[in-house]
């Protein structure tokens, strides 16, 4: 394969997934915005959705100090701004600019499930979507991340094009679900408020919802919402469809079959079953004795490393 055909295939998916992810966050923020309390600490709700999308220079650049967010500027900024590369519409953009240039790669039911989306999608205004519009936009999207993911597995050889495009989405997955989950260490309790009360577990139920693992939450644990126990669903279990343990698991089978299929293995399958263990060698007890924030820290910037090393050695 081409590593032209293959970067596309690659960044096609991440940015399939980094919409639906985009998606996700801004639903933590709005479910957690109804809440009459106001947080304390220097963030609120709709910052801390800039900071966790990884995009605060380009949103101060443009709306001013970020601790003045508002819903409406966060919104039109993250979902449909035109003008900000990583805008939920400019994913849709990217990845069906993606999709053409590889069109031959991609099954019927995978093209049909990115042109439609890309299609309904500029039925949205640029800006300025009630909070009606935008529980159903943010449906949307989630939607249609799913039908692409579903044609994808249910209709596409298994070969270096299919392990490429899964190679992308885990990528974008893992990084996605570490964000996600450090959107709490930006939404602050207020003085008054315990951990482990009313206030937290709206929170932390806020998150587990985001990424629909509210319902297997329960399944796992038959215990109520705890920090520790959510931490432990979305980073270690490997049961759990969008846990970093998870994610790692599928991304390192990616990669050894890409080896397989080339003859050789490189720096990034290394790296990838690097991290893949010390997923598996840690419990939740370490994490958070290292704290939750410092340790998404971390696992972002390895992410982000093994993103490059996959860059250099296959798509360049």
């Amino acid at each position: 394969m081409l590593s032209r055909t293959a970067d596309n295939l690659y960044w096609l998916t991440r940015y399939v997934e980094r919409a639906d992810c985009l998606a996700r966050i801004l639903d933590v923020a709005q479910r957690l915005s109804y809440m009459p309390l106001t947080y304390g600490g220097s963030t609120n709700e709709w910052s801390s959705v800039v900071l966790t999308a990884g995009c605060a220079d380009q949103f101060i650049e443009k709306h001013g100090p970020i601790e003045k967010a508002t819903e409406e500027n966060v919104v039109s900024f993250l979902a449909l701004d035109p003008e900000n590369p990583t805008s939920i519409r400019n994913c849709f953009e990217v990845a069906r600019t993606n999709a053409r240039s590889v069109r031959t790669a991609l099954t019927s039911e995978m093209w049909d499930a990115i042109n439609g989306a890309w299609i309904e999608l500029r039925a949205f205004p640029d800006r300025g979507l009630s909070r009606d519009e935008l529980t159903r936009f943010l449906a949307f999207v989630k939607e249609s991340s799913l039908r692409f993911d579903g044609a994808m597995h249910r209709t596409m050889l298994r070969n270096d094009a299919f392990w490429f495009a899964r190679t992308g989405t885990h990528v974008e997955r893992a990084d996605n679900t570490a964000r996600i989950l450090d959107v709490k260490y930006h939404v602050l309790l207020p003085e008054e408020e315990r951990v482990g009360g009313p206030l937290d577990y709206f929170q932390w139920a806020s998150i587990l919802r985001s990424v629909s693992a509210l319902t297997a939450f329960h399944w796992v644990y038959r215990d109520s919402v705890k920090p520790w126990l959510v931490a432990d669903l979305l980073i270690l279990n490997r049961a759990m469809p969008r846990s970093l343990a998870s994610c790692y698991e599928n991304l390192t089978g990616s990669l050894d079959d890409i080896a397989d299929a080339y003859g050789r293995q490189g720096p990034a399958q290394r790296l990838a079953r690097s991290i893949r263990a010390r997923l598996s060698n840690q419990s939740i007890d370490d994490v958070f004795h290292t704290g939750l924030h410092e340790f998404i820290s971390e696992f972002v910037s390895d992410n982000n490393k093994l993103g490059a090393e996959i860059a250099e050695q296959y798509l360049t």
